[in-house]
């Protein structure tokens, strides 16, 4: 025995020293030793796959390499890899990294052609939704399905029995929200849910459209109040896989199946199925209108749109945009807006704007919750090419919920390439030992251990034995009504073997790609790093009040405002405007006064903006620096006005204040707080290369 424990330890040496050979130690970070295919791979990602090993850059690069590995050890030495919210975060990435890697990629090619196809459709429709979390508890999810399913038949003509309604009662009150509640003397929650579907029969009498107005009576959707449900149009990719699919596969004017989410379980009804009206471009002219608006305040805009739609005529879309538009974010650009396609913006200005059929056509004044609007159509595309939106569409699909399917296909591959074997029959000695105290959630795996945990799965070599089976079924258990159990626990077979398939694969992604484990150390030392330079710089430096004022009281004289003016200017319509402008001001008419008093048989007679200006922002103010009103009027070329201007004072240079310059003062205390600490870290981390090791990386 002793013999043989002597040869296995010379076996292990002697592979330790090939593997040595073949993975040197490049550097040492404080005597921990950094591998030769560790830097190579980081250095080739960082700066091309071809190495020149005479270059100057290997070598500079260890510098950044080591500073990179010594903040990295830095952040361990402080447990920063031991907390559970940078355990769960690399968990996340590493769920990312791993996402392509399980799924079958023929499958996801058919999937982003169905996607392609879809596109050149859109589909209005409404829907209900029945909120349930993904990870509710099963009684939650049981209460939700129930509500989903009675509320869907509501909508189809057939009322809940009072069977149904009794049993519906029962599981409302035994979820998790509705009993605290309860419990605690409150039933507002409950008398609201339980009386939505009490009333279904009256809602559905009063109806005149059986879906839409039934929806704000039982959707748990905020947006329900306003829009009953109503999503407008929308395309494939617009919306997450599983209602995607029941918006295409249910036929116009009819009600889908109830549909499970991420958000919860939907009732859909199909309006309307149309080619796509593309993604069309356009300007727009905009008179703001609020919500509360007084009706003289409608009055005034529709005046103002009306006048504006009269200056077309003399003057150009752009021009007017310019001059007159309330929309300042888009008025520069000659009102024009960003690329849009049906469901993004108000229905009556897409429709307005999709009903232009030439390009430069221009719309009558539209209005919208927002305001009035006229607008110009500039261009409109169509559903590209599929080879010029192919990857894009790769991308997506690989994101979405339909890469499901993919991961259907990997998992017969898996199956197959690791000699997947089953024993049914040592599966259904299982299933046969449930009872209806597992219909009553109170059932316990331990009661299979008569059975001798023999193997029901075996892959790639590990056995999962009838232990294994019914601690994932206990593990799923929830309140249910009679059902066949035998039957119940062969429908979670399926599931429990699919997840053992795809964690067998996924365990071993590691060792089968060297780009994934390379790529998951570079995300684990990346988090890190960001955790530890947080801490040190960043929330610091934000966080640090104390040493924010101190380093700014130290350094105010580096955060100067300049000598500034500040100035009103009146932009009049016309040289009369401007003159009796002038004469309101010598009478010393508040700003105000002054624009009720012009603005009195036109809306565009004058407007007014306030601005403190720097020297070189403004030449009209450059040239007229001084307090008071500006002597000679000023013509606009631009919006093509007349602006009369107002110095209101000229304030001196002076020290910002730290509310003033908080960002810059934050930045140069960040950078001020970072050299001090990298400082730290050299003298702290010591680094010693082998250059020989290092002339051999190519």
């Amino acid at each position: 025995m002793k013999m043989k424990n002597v040869i296995a330890i010379a076996v292990l040496l002697a592979c330790s020293a090939v593997i040595k050979a073949q993975d040197p130690v490049v550097m040492t970070i404080n005597n921990k030793p950094i591998t030769k295919s560790e830097f190579e791979a980081v250095y080739k990602k960082n700066n091309g796959k071809e190495v020149n090993n005479a270059s100057k850059s290997v070598k500079e690069y260890v510098d950044l390499f080591s500073l990179f590995k010594s903040k990295v050890y830095e952040a361990e030495s402080l447990g920063l890899d031991t907390l559970a919210s940078f355990k769960n975060e690399l968990a996340g990435y590493r769920r990312q990294l791993a996402a392509p890697y399980l799924t079958d990629k023929n499958t996801n090619e058919n999937l982003v052609t169905e996607a392609y196809e879809r596109m050149k459709w859109e589909v209005r429709a409404s829907h209900i939704l029945i909120r349930v979390d993904e990870t509710a508890l099963p009684k939650d999810t049981l209460e939700a399905i129930t509500r989903a399913n009675i509320i869907r038949n509501a909508v189809m003509g057939k009322m809940p029995t009072s069977s149904e309604i009794s049993n519906y009662d029962k599981l409302l009150k035994n979820t998790t929200e509705v009993s605290k509640l309860l419990k605690g003397k409150d039933s507002s929650l409950y008398k609201i849910k339980i009386n939505a579907i009490k009333n279904l029969a009256e809602y559905y009498k009063n109806a005149k459209d059986k879906f839409q107005d039934i929806a704000p009576k039982t959707s748990d959707d905020p947006s329900v109040v306003d829009n009953k449900g109503e999503l407008n149009y929308f395309s494939s990719m617009d919306m997450v896989y599983q209602f995607e699919n029941a918006a295409f596969n249910t036929k116009v004017g009819e009600v889908s199946p109830v549909v499970r989410t991420k958000f919860g379980y939907h009732i859909l009804k199909v309006y309307d199925k149309r080619p796509n009206r593309g993604e069309i471009t356009v300007a727009h002219i905009m008179v703001k209108m609020p919500k509360d608006a007084s009706e003289q305040d409608k009055a005034n805009a529709k005046t103002k749109i009306n006048e504006l739609k009269d200056k077309l005529k003399t003057m150009s879309f752009e021009e007017v945009a310019r001059q007159f538009s309330d929309d300042k974010q888009s008025s520069d650009r000659g009102g024009q807006l960003q690329p849009f396609k049906s469901g993004r913006l108000p229905k009556d200005f897409e429709d307005a704007a999709y009903s232009l059929k030439n390009n430069n056509d221009v719309s009558e004044p539209v209005l919208t919750p927002y305001g009035w609007h006229i607008i110009k159509r500039i261009d409109l595309k169509t559903t590209p090419p599929f080879n010029e939106i192919k990857n894009e569409l790769k991308t997506r699909v690989s994101r979405d919920s339909r890469s499901q399917m993919g991961r259907n296909a990997l998992i017969a591959r898996i199956k197959k390439e690791y000699n997947f074997k089953e024993n049914l029959k040592n599966r259904d000695e299982v299933a046969k030992e449930l009872d209806t105290t597992y219909l009553k959630a109170t059932w316990k795996a331990e009661r299979i251990a008569k059975l001798g945990n023999k193997e029901i799965v075996n892959l790639g070599g590990k056995s999962f034995t009838q232990n294994d089976f019914a601690k994932y079924l206990e593990t799923q258990m929830m309140f249910r009504s009679p059902t066949d159990v035998v039957e119940l626990a062969r429908s979670f077979y399926k599931t429990w073997v699919e997840e053992l398939v795809v964690n067998y694969e996924d365990a071993l992604l590691e060792q089968k790609y060297p780009d994934f484990k390379n790529l998951l150390r570079e995300y684990r030392d990346g988090i890190l790093l960001f955790d530890l330079t947080d801490q040190k710089v960043w929330s610091r430096a934000v966080k640090d009040s104390a040493g924010l004022k101190d380093f700014y009281e130290k350094n105010k004289n580096n955060y100067l405002w300049a000598e500034r003016a500040d100035a009103t200017t009146y932009k009049c319509l016309n040289e009369k405007v401007a003159k009796d402008l002038r004469k309101l001001l010598k009478l010393n008419k508040s700003e105000k006064e002054i624009v009720e008093t012009l603005n009195k048989t036109s809306q565009l007679n004058v407007s007014v903006e306030n601005v403190t200006y720097l020297k070189g922002e403004n030449k009209n103010i450059d040239a007229n620096w001084k307090t008071g009103i500006v002597a000679t009027d000023i013509k606009d070329e631009k919006e093509n006005k007349i602006l009369v201007i107002v110095v209101n004072k000229v304030l001196p240079q002076s020290p910002k204040l730290l509310t003033e310059c908080r960002g810059m003062v934050t930045a140069d205390y960040q950078n001020y707080l970072e050299a001090e600490w990298l400082k730290y870290l050299k003298d702290k981390y010591k680094v010693k290369v082998d250059e020989t090791v290092l002339s051999s990386i190519k």
